[in-house]
């Protein structure tokens, strides 16, 4: 794509959230018009929830903990992480889509309008059914508080959900860069495949995991920093490594390498598919 095709005039975030809120509106209304189809769509993520706590409960019945981990703080690991990915399933679904846009020639209309790309394209679905999966999540992560008996402060609040926007950062990266392999290569979506499959590890401490494989999930696919290293601000506050410290700032570089990372793709597009 032509760079000067690029080029928009800067937008301030009020602009943005009130695009936003509109496209958001349009998106829900034609959702809602099929309300058979979020029925059943809302049960089904609920149920795959649902399938996932039956698996830790049958787990913990003959491992009473793994690696130092009872069942009720593996349990906070895996609320954690479901809320952790719910922006996600609901705000960047699309990126599934990316690659079926590029392919047939239709993102070139993303190219063409005074506004961000990223955002134009990301903001045009909104995956309702990702809030059973919030739902389920919360109430996961509720359970397993009251029986750690983590107290309930101020500060163990706002650390939560500072936390949770963090732990988000690190899994919106990495399908925002599966994703935009699709400008370089055909048929990657068993790259975000892949990629997403990976979320299914994050239940899991760190700790379990070793040599390569710590590594891999640390610094390359960061999947350690959606539960792990921020749930153990809540979990272990007496032993707080300087990742979980971290997580905050690196979560941050790794959505803005990511988004650069797309934006690239995007500024080469030509119109014809990848």
């Amino acid at each position: 794509m032509n760079k000067e095709l690029m080029i928009m005039p800067k937008r301030g975030i009020r602009f943005y959230m009130h695009i936003y809120k509109k496209i958001l509106i349009q998106d829900l209304k034609s959702k809602m018009s099929y309300r058979a189809d979020f029925i059943i769509s809302t049960f089904g993520m609920i149920m795959t929830n649902v399938v996932g706590f039956i698996s830790f409960y049958i787990l913990f019945r003959n491992f009473p903990s793994i690696n130092g981990w009872d069942y009720f703080e593996m349990l906070f690991l895996y609320g954690f992480s479901l809320i952790a990915l719910t922006p996600l399933q609901c705000l960047f679904d699309n990126n599934w889509n990316l690659r079926f846009a590029v392919r047939t020639g239709d993102f070139i209309k993303y190219c063409f309008r005074p506004i961000n790309v990223f955002f134009y394209f990301i903001s045009e679905v909104f995956d309702i059914k990702g809030l059973g999966q919030l739902a389920f999540g919360i109430g996961v992560l509720v359970y397993a508080w009251i029986h750690i008996g983590i107290p309930v402060t101020v500060v163990t609040i706002v650390q939560l959900v500072i936390l949770l926007i963090t732990a988000s950062l690190f899994m919106i990266a990495i399908m925002n860069a599966a994703a935009a392999t699709c400008f370089w290569i055909q048929n990657s979506g068993y790259v975000m495949v892949i990629m997403f499959r990976f979320k299914d590890y994050a239940k899991y401490p760190a700790s379990i995991f070793h040599g390569i494989f710590k590594i891999l999930f640390t610094f390359i696919i960061p999947i350690a920093f959606i539960a792990y290293y921020p749930g153990l601000v809540i979990l272990r506050p007496d032993k707080i490594p300087l990742l979980s410290v971290l997580s905050p700032f690196i979560g941050i570089i790794f959505f803005w390498l990511s988004y650069k990372f797309w934006m690239l793709g995007a500024r080469r597009y030509n119109g014809t598919g990848s």
